[in-house]
């Protein structure tokens, strides 16, 4: 692989993070659907767009959905179980306090590339930049943790942690599957859909949603849950795996400031400092090694002698 196409993946990944910060704003504009109908609308419009694009190109494009059942499962199990922990936590502990144990996933992101075969080489830069990320992410919601008197929740916070886990672990293992094109994401939504819609059925009561709630599902379907996992499944398979953990920190900050702008959190000179460490943690993890070379004469005479 080259290193214009990895960093070229690596860019595509930012756009996941991108996408990914939207999340959170959309899922309050959401507020009052329950989480698996909700799971089941978004992931549904991510299929049903997908699906669009892939007919739209030919029948050639539909075959690239048959893929190696590893693979389906991997992602099934990885997209699907992520969000189904998340709900949990977020219901069973304070938000703010889920939110900060699940955005463990970029520094583990970090630190598993090391032992996977084929990832990215672990460096300083790489330790130091998560550091400064999770140190920043922590600030972002320190005023939340002050402020909550809910009871403490064990299992919510098991969880959130087992959120932090699958996906990062989904993201390194991910990189094995590097041959399978990322439109195999499409189904997986699908299947996604699917599984949330019987969840929802066994476990909730339907309401039908709002027009600003409709706009709100149909950007979590096209965008986080739709164009950002194709982002990031390329991303993760042709990029900088422990860069891009690093930079995934980008996330909670870019969120929280969308928040702040559209007057759903105030505004603090907590979110400032936050700010200040996770783009200095990004900026630091982004950062090309230095190539230590010899002097030209001390080279000539190297190959010479």
């Amino acid at each position: 692989m080259t290193r214009q196409r990895q960093a070229q993946a690596t860019a595509i990944g930012l756009l996941a993070i991108g996408l990914w910060s939207g999340l959170a704003l959309s899922t309050v504009a959401a507020a009052g659907i329950p989480p698996f109908q909700l799971l089941t609308l978004s992931f549904g419009v991510a299929f049903a767009s997908g699906m669009i694009a892939l007919v739209v190109q030919g029948r050639r494009a539909l075959s690239r959905l048959r893929q190696p059942r590893d693979a389906w499962v991997l992602a099934f199990l990885a997209i699907f179980l992520y969000h189904t922990l998340y709900f949990y936590a977020l219901s069973a502990v304070p938000a703010a306090q889920a939110s900060l144990v699940a955005y463990l996933w970029p520094l583990l992101i970090v630190l598993f590339s090391a032992l996977a075969p084929g990832g990215g080489r672990l460096r300083l830069r790489h330790l130091a930049g998560a550091a400064l990320g999770l140190a920043g992410a922590a600030l972002l919601f320190l005023d939340d943790d002050v402020a909550s008197g809910q009871t403490v929740n064990g299992i919510g916070y098991l969880a959130a942690l087992g959120c932090a886990l699958i996906w990062s672990g989904y993201s390194v293992l991910n990189r094995r599957f590097a041959h399978v094109p990322s439109d195999m994401l499409i189904g997986v939504c699908g299947a996604v859909a699917l599984a949330g819609g019987i969840g929802h059925l066994v476990f909730e009561q339907s309401v039908w949603p709002r027009p600003l709630q409709w706009a709100a599902i149909l950007f979590l379907g096209i965008g986080p849950t739709g164009l950002a996992f194709l982002a990031w499944d390329h991303a993760t398979k042709h990029g900088n795996t422990p860069l891009l953990g690093a930079l995934s920190y980008l996330t909670p900050l870019l969120s929280t400031l969308l928040l702040v702008a559209s007057g759903q959190a105030p505004g603090t000179i907590l979110i400032g400092i936050s700010a200040l460490l996770i783009v200095a943690g990004a900026l630091l993890a982004s950062l090309a090694p230095v190539q230590r070379r010899l002097p030209k004469v001390a080279a000539d005479r190297a190959s010479t002698g």
